[in-house]
């Protein structure tokens, strides 16, 4: 493996610098805008006015990403294929225009009695068919071509901006509706991109549709004569005012009646989202929840969540109930009304049949044109909802780049040490994302080879300390400074077992073929994994098959792949007993005799593989930096009895176990 710059982002991982790079040229070529300026509401408005205009306005933040698929770092086809697919539109309402001209003409010849013309127009009916079936099935194609790619395009650009600098995992620190990510990316993303290319398909053809139409209904239907109290009364284009009249009252009824559709849609989305990720988290803590025999409680939470879903299930078929009543009762009533207004023209033998079919057809599909929300109005409600949870995501993430390059709050700087330090804490002041101090102005020098542990009590700051050095936690001041081309390895608690072979799995986060079978055997045998060498190509759920204690020494034969310059060590040995607590350390230090250790523990016993210590004590303000000593390293005191069952081994020849540090001394 060749030396690479320090990546302040590795978790659990070293990555090279060419790699990192290539993934940020690969994202930025969906990358979207900058994110939008923060948008403060009114403050004469109510609560409720505030909640209803930032509702509209995470639509509008929608958009503005997701027409960057059609802009200049958008889709390359995007264009074409929209072009394309209007044309196709267009080219189906003439052919829809022809088959309403066929029915006139095929209705005027039945009623003629001219069986030349019936059999000729059969004829042509044939090709006027297949052109028809044939623009529809293109016209699906692109179309879901469209929604294929600008999901792809925008589910990437949102995937870049989430794991980029660690954003994934700072997400969880900060509040904000953005809850579920994974559920939002995976499936709100789209339908949001999926449902706004058929509703502009649908309101385009719909346009021309009734555009073309209309002028059939009011050449063919002409003007109706009534005569009312003796007065004879003539309305002009009966048939189209009809029509109009016909679709305002359909759509008013649904607009009235399904107003409540956006809300409801949108918070059962919500309890969908949550009943997904508490069958998750379920399945992930499966084992904790066995051995604690935690299944009751565990049912009762699931089934807790599911009520919700099913509650927010029963207001939404409340609204599809509501909106089934108006659209089913528009289309019962829609092929008749044209018939009953043509049918006195028709007896007083001003119209012909065909003109009667041809006027029926018409209307249907002006009705069926301007009836168009009626028939939609659920799927525009869903997308609503999507979009704005999606909308929502942005906008923390929005929030997180705009802290990134503003001083407003505080950032962490990054640099490099000079000399041989290896690691330098200046002044450093770790906080949370609302300026509440966690650490406050912590000085530390590490030297290479050093290996120091980090002590102090739960919630003096441990973990963020480590957390900041590693780059995940941005909030703060002061800076972080490392050796120039060093390369960190985080060991956290709970190790990541990343899905399929064990060789991928000591491998991460390189490639599984990085390194030879024999090497890979090697390093699980060092760690007492060497049982496991049968299985290191087979594909198992390895994340739930080995126990907390194997995960750890299974980080430790990573650390022994990668060869790092600086490991990080946070709890790393929580799930080993002390006897196998002493050999990883043991084997590390022999094994990797130059590297830099920084650990962080409760165990007092790991004083002796550490040759410094310093500890953190909690206070008013943030946690300070209280003590900073060297470490005499102490032989320890074992039971006889084990003493005479072990196989005692001698140090190997040249191997260290000990420090030749003086007595204890405060750096401070």
């Amino acid at each position: 493996m060749t030396d690479a710059k320090f990546n302040p982002k590795s978790v659990d991982g070293t990555n090279p610098h060419g790699a990192e790079t290539s993934r940020q040229e690969k994202a930025s070529t969906v990358e979207v805008a900058p994110p939008p300026n923060v948008i403060e509401p009114d403050t004469e408005l109510t609560p409720e006015e505030a909640e209803q205009a930032r509702k509209r306005y995470l639509l509008t933040r929608f958009w503005i990403s997701a027409r960057g698929y059609w802009g200049r770092g958008g889709d390359s086809l995007a264009w074409p294929c929209s072009i394309g697919l209007l044309t196709l539109i267009g080219i189906n309402v003439g052919f829809q225009y022809g088959i309403n001209v066929w029915n006139r003409a095929i209705f005027d010849a039945i009623e003629q009695h001219n069986a030349r013309t019936v059999y000729f127009l059969s004829a042509v009916f044939l090709p006027l068919v297949l052109g028809t079936v044939v623009l529809v099935v293109a016209q699906v194609a692109l179309r879901m071509t469209i929604q294929r790619r600008w999901r792809c395009w925008l589910t990437t650009a949102v995937i870049a901006r989430w794991l980029a600098n660690g954003r994934y995992y700072q997400l969880n620190l900060i509040g904000g509706d953005h809850k579920n990510p994974e559920a939002r990316v995976a499936e709100d993303l789209r339908i949001a991109t999926e449902s706004p290319v058929d509703f502009i398909a649908g309101v385009i053809s719909a346009f021309l549709s009734a555009s073309t139409f209309i002028v059939v209904l009011w050449t063919i239907g002409g003007a109706l004569s009534l005569t009312i109290a003796g007065s004879t009364v003539t309305v002009p284009g009966f048939l189209v005012i009809t029509a109009v009249l016909y679709a305002a009252i359909t759509s008013s009824s649904m607009a009235v009646i399904g107003r409540h559709f956006v809300h409801v849609s949108e918070v059962k989305n919500q309890a969908e989202a949550e009943f997904r990720y508490t069958l998750t988290h379920v399945r992930e803590n499966g084992e904790s929840i066995a051995l604690l025999g935690g299944e009751e409680e565990e049912r009762n939470d699931v089934e807790k969540t599911f009520a919700k879903v099913l509650r927010q299930w029963a207001l939404l078929a409340r609204q599809h109930m509501r909106t089934a009543l108006v659209s089913q009762g528009s289309s019962l009533f829609a092929p008749v009304v044209p018939v009953l207004l043509c049918a006195p023209k028709f007896l007083e033998g001003s119209m012909t049949l065909g003109q009667v079919m041809q006027a029926a057809s018409a209307f249907a599909i002006v009705q069926s044109a301007f009836g168009w929300l009626v028939d939609n109005y659920p799927r525009l409600a869903d997308w609503n909802a999507c979009a704005r949870r999606i909308a929502s995501l942005m906008m923390s993430l929005d929030g997180l780049e705009r802290a990134e390059q503003s001083n407003a709050l505080g950032r962490i700087k990054r640099g490099e040490t000079e000399g041989d330090t290896m690691l330098s804490l200046n002044d450093l002041s770790v906080s949370l994302d609302d300026g509440t101090a966690v650490v406050k102005e912590t000085q530390v020098a590490i030297e290479p080879g050093e290996r120091v542990l980090v002590a102090g009590e739960s919630g003096s700051g441990k973990s963020t300390l480590v957390r900041a050095i590693a780059g995940l936690w941005p909030w703060g001041d002061g800076s972080v400074n490392f050796h120039a081309d060093r390369r960190l390895f985080m060991l956290p608690q709970r190790p990541y077992i990343p899905s399929g072979t064990l060789r991928r799995a000591v491998a991460y986060p390189r490639a599984a073929d990085s390194w030879t079978l024999d090497e890979i055997k090697a390093a699980l045998e060092k760690v007492g994994l060497d049982y496991l060498n049968d299985k290191i190509e087979e594909d198992a759920p390895w994340d739930q098959t080995l126990s907390g204690g194997e995960k750890q020494r299974l980080a430790f034969a990573r650390l022994l792949l990668h060869t790092p310059d600086i490991i990080v060590l946070d709890e790393a040995t929580s799930a080993l007993d002390e006897k196998s607590q002493d050999k990883m350390m043991e084997m590390l230090i022999y094994e990797l005799p130059k590297v830099t250790i920084i650990s962080v523990a409760h165990r007092a016993e790991l004083e002796a593989f550490h040759s410094r210590k310093i500890t953190l004590e909690r206070r008013e303000g943030g946690a300070k930096l209280v003590s900073d000593i060297d470490l005499v390293q102490r032989k320890r005191k074992r039971n006889l009895l084990l003493r005479l069952l072990e196989n005692r081994r001698s140090p190997p020849k040249g191997r260290t176990t000990s420090s030749n540090a003086a007595l204890p001394q405060n750096r401070n």
